[in-house]
């Protein structure tokens, strides 16, 4: 069974939640993951020292800024020639938008913030909270592949493991932006709490 890992990261700072997905698809067999963007070998080392069997690397002046047109198509026709059984994603702003509009490229849906995933024959069954967590739902899709964003520390990181080799393939970009990134401009005093190990509030 193959599992597409997309690797979230800006400006090469991986989202943690990304080694977490990377740990959940080698439960279910061969893990490739995919990492998108320019200057991004650093990231795709670190995804073969996380346990990825293989990376598909799409280095292009297109992918320099996250577009969601681009990265999208881009992941859309890696889907299709490759056929995975299993897309992951970890749960960002981003990687919501991006995997809901490859969906619509692959024909198939997205189970959102899951906490479990288990295989059922050629299909996953997806466990996530609904209703602010109190309630547990189990859901299925029918599409192909399976697309899943899932829920960050829901799942254990692997461990990594310093200095280990292994396939690194470049493939090209797909699809046009739409629209240009003028610059970024850093919230003051922002933190983003879903990195957070304890949050103590009071009411």
């Amino acid at each position: 069974m193959k599992t597409f890992v997309y690797i979230d990261h800006f400006k090469g700072e991986v989202q943690p939640s990304s080694w977490e997905a990377l740990g959940l698809a080698k439960s279910f067999g061969t893990a490739v993951a995919l990492v998108f963007g320019t200057g991004v070998d650093d990231v795709a080392k670190m995804a073969v020292e996380y346990g990825a069997d293989e990376v598909l690397v799409a280095d292009d002046p297109s992918l320099t800024d996250y577009r969601a047109e681009v990265y999208a198509s881009t992941l859309a026709a890696l889907a299709s020639s490759q056929s995975p059984n299993l897309i992951l994603f970890p749960t960002t702003a981003r990687t919501r938008e991006m995997a809901a509009m490859a969906a619509i490229d692959l024909n198939t849906g997205v189970l959102t913030d899951i906490s479990g995933l288990e295989a059922n024959g050629d299909s996953f069954v997806a466990t996530r909270p609904i209703y602010e967590g109190k309630v547990i739902e189990k859901t299925v899709c029918s599409g192909k592949p399976v697309m899943a964003t899932i829920r960050g520390r829901a799942f254990p990181k692997p461990e990594r493991e310093e200095g280990k080799s292994g396939t690194i393939t470049k493939v090209a970009a797909a699809g046009e932006a739409k629209s240009t990134v003028e610059g970024y401009g850093a919230s003051e005093g922002a933190v983003n709490l879903g990195d957070a190990a304890v949050i103590v509030s009071g009411g």
